[in-house]
């Protein structure tokens, strides 16, 4: 990454139902001086030779920071029982151990521990349930897989990293966050530096494991 670069931020999250909110945080991380991605304002690198996933997928590899907002709405691309592109940029995140951020809405930490209490626990526990489709609260129980997937609850507490989700419940609290995290540019650059200078190859050697598979 030269110096002279922008660090660039990926906003992941869906669209439709937030976007006085993607409209508030992408003009914070602007005024910050990031080069922010976010599919809601177009500027989400696109190549006509790839579908609209890779294009989501490859924004999300080449990413400098990336920041995740979990919402009561589960997103598109999903087919079947299929997962939606927002949750595979974030598995893909994680993966790369990529520097990340993540904002999780209250109503969806609260169904987790609602559902938990009752019986229903882990991925396996929910797929006894069925939310019906104008359910104004969590549209899909698939949003507290990726909730989940975020604070690595498969892997032993002690041994988690990069698994702090902040809990919000309106803009103010999510903007308050990107502030609280963001607007110290020098010090987000500094900190990638020391800690994330061989993301890139990191993404290689997933890559190389993938084809020896």
């Amino acid at each position: 990454m030269a110096d002279s670069k922008k660090l660039t931020i990926m906003v992941s999250s869906t669209v439709y139902g937030i976007e006085e909110l993607l409209d508030r945080i992408y003009t914070l991380l602007t005024a910050f001086g990031y080069d922010v991605w976010m599919s809601h304002k177009g500027t989400v690198p696109v190549f006509s030779n790839c579908s609209a996933l890779e294009n989501c997928i490859k924004a999300t590899e080449k990413c400098d920071l990336f920041l995740s907002l979990i919402t009561t709405r589960y997103g598109s691309g999903k087919e079947d029982d299929g997962i939606s592109f927002t949750h595979q940029e974030l598995l893909k995140a994680i993966e790369l151990n990529k520097p990340r951020w993540l904002l999780s809405h209250d109503h969806v930490v609260f169904a987790r521990s609602l559902l938990i209490n009752l019986g229903y626990k882990g991925k396996d526990g929910r797929k006894k349930l069925a939310l019906k489709k104008s359910n104004p609260v969590i549209e899909n129980l698939r949003v507290i897989d990726m909730y989940e997937d975020a604070i690595l609850s498969k892997i032993p507490l002690g041994e988690r990293g990069g698994n702090w989700v902040q809990k919000f419940g309106s803009i103010d609290d999510a903007a308050l966050f990107a502030t609280a995290q963001f607007s110290r540019y020098q010090e987000v650059e500094e900190f990638v530096k020391e800690n994330f200078r061989d993301s890139a190859l990191i993404s290689q050697a997933v890559k190389d494991k993938r084809g020896r598979k």
